[in-house]
């Protein structure tokens, strides 16, 4: 039942989508998005689902393998049986290309032309479809970077929420574990840094506060660095940050963007000088380390882990790389952090969904979600309707050293902390 991953069409054709009515009955229902026995995109024998993904981007970023994780996971599913009888056809994902009109145009496609059950994954940093998504109760999975994962109903991240709002907790991974490499947080210095987005805004403020309350000095907390292109000079930013801490450099330095600011930022900050630690939470791939000026760039930095490292011997973590190299046809593929985001992704989707039994319908979906739980994933423990006001607490860290990576930090569940 899987298909083969589909792009957007023409961007008369996405305008055309956006304007379209919005109707979302597949014939296996006679109602309309949030009647009672919605169960668009379900019929006897299959689940209808879909994705969006920035598979592309201006800067070369690319988060396509959280398409082949999230088809892994079903495929598994798929063998085993199905969810309760039905198989998952799996649509594959829409390309964002990390835009906001093309994000919005995606979960429209997916919902009126597609007439979807649910998206899993959605992996961009952006998300203008959530309110969409949202209205029309299609239950949505995703990595929980983005606030539009904090607090609405239908929309749940695979690690629970990771920019809450006040009243909600902070996950104390990166703060407590780069403390723990410091030799303890108290007297130190970081300095954090981020793209001038909606992430990367949001980023700075839940990554600040949990600096702080972890017993560091936040010396430097900006989303400066553009978000549409890469900065082919980083000269202003590296005097902004390495004279942060009372005109002295801090003792780390946190970048919360992608891969290709963060080649540009740590290259400029080594040539610069500066020896203390750097970290970020993307570079965990080791398809990065084919170049050897990405190695050398990346060499010695931590990266925060929000699930067991691929290195972990779990029973978990075997069967993913056994799903991986299935969905592959066969073949042994580099894995990635965005591959385990999709799985993750998918693997809560599919968890709720068999809960719900086989009157399957998005309000006995929702029903199931509100008392789910399980325990041990490659995640930590999970739980719903927690998770979508909270994060499940959980992760580690890893280095990249002399071209292989390391765990620095093992994957371990940290009581999370109050955010203001």
């Amino acid at each position: 039942m899987l298909r083969p991953i589909r792009t957007l069409a023409a961007a008369a054709a996405a305008l055309a989508l956006v304007s379209a009515c919005n109707s979302a009955s597949d014939g296996s229902s006679p109602g309309k998005p949030g009647t009672a026995g919605n169960s668009r995109g379900v019929s006897a024998d299959s689940i209808k689902v879909g994705g969006i993904v920035s598979m592309t981007s201006a800067g070369g970023y690319s988060k396509k393998d959280t398409d082949l994780g999230a088809k892994a996971r079903y495929m598994r599913a798929n063998a085993e049986g199905g969810i309760n009888g039905r198989k998952i056809d799996y649509l594959g994902a829409e390309d964002d290309g990390q835009d906001p009109a093309k994000n919005m145009a995606a979960a429209r496609k997916l919902v009126q032309q597609d007439k979807v059950f649910a998206v899993a994954p959605m992996s961009s940093v952006t998300f203008s479809g959530a309110d969409f998504l949202e209205q029309e109760k299609v239950p949505t999975f995703g990595w929980g970077t983005l606030p539009s994962f904090c607090g609405p109903e239908y929309i749940y991240g695979f690690n629970g929420c990771l920019v809450p709002s006040p009243g909600g907790t902070l996950n104390q991974t990166w703060p407590e574990g780069i403390g723990q490499l410091l030799g303890g947080a108290q007297g130190k210095s970081v300095a954090v840094i981020a793209n001038d987005s909606d992430a990367g805004k949001f980023g700075i403020r839940t990554f600040r506060q949990g600096f702080a309350a972890a017993g560091f000095k936040v010396a430097y907390a900006k989303p400066s660095v553009p978000a549409t292109a890469v900065p082919s000079d980083w000269s202003a930013y590296v005097k902004e940050i390495l004279e942060s801490n009372d005109g002295k450099a801090p003792d780390a330095v946190v970048s919360v963007m992608q891969t290709p600011n963060n080649i540009g930022l740590f290259t400029a900050l080594k040539r610069s000088g500066y020896r203390g630690l750097l970290s970020d939470p993307t570079d965990y791939d080791p398809g990065l380390l084919a170049k050897d000026a990405t190695k050398q760039a990346l060499d010695g930095v931590h990266v925060l882990l929000q699930f067991q490292p691929f290195e972990s011997s779990d029973a978990k973590m075997a069967q993913f790389k056994a799903d991986i190299k299935a969905a592959s046809g066969g073949q042994d593929v580099p894995l990635s952090m965005h591959a385990l985001t999709g799985y993750m992704s998918a693997d809560l989707f599919v968890s709720i969904a068999q809960k719900a039994g086989r009157e399957l319908t998005v309000e006995s979906f929702q029903a199931a979600a509100q008392g789910f739980s399980d325990t041990g994933t490659l995640v930590g423990d999970r739980a719903e309707p927690k998770g979508q006001k909270d994060s499940f607490g959980c992760g580690a860290l890893v280095q990249l050293r002399g071209g292989a990576y390391e765990v620095s930090v093992p994957f371990a569940c940290r009581q999370p902390v109050p955010f203001a």
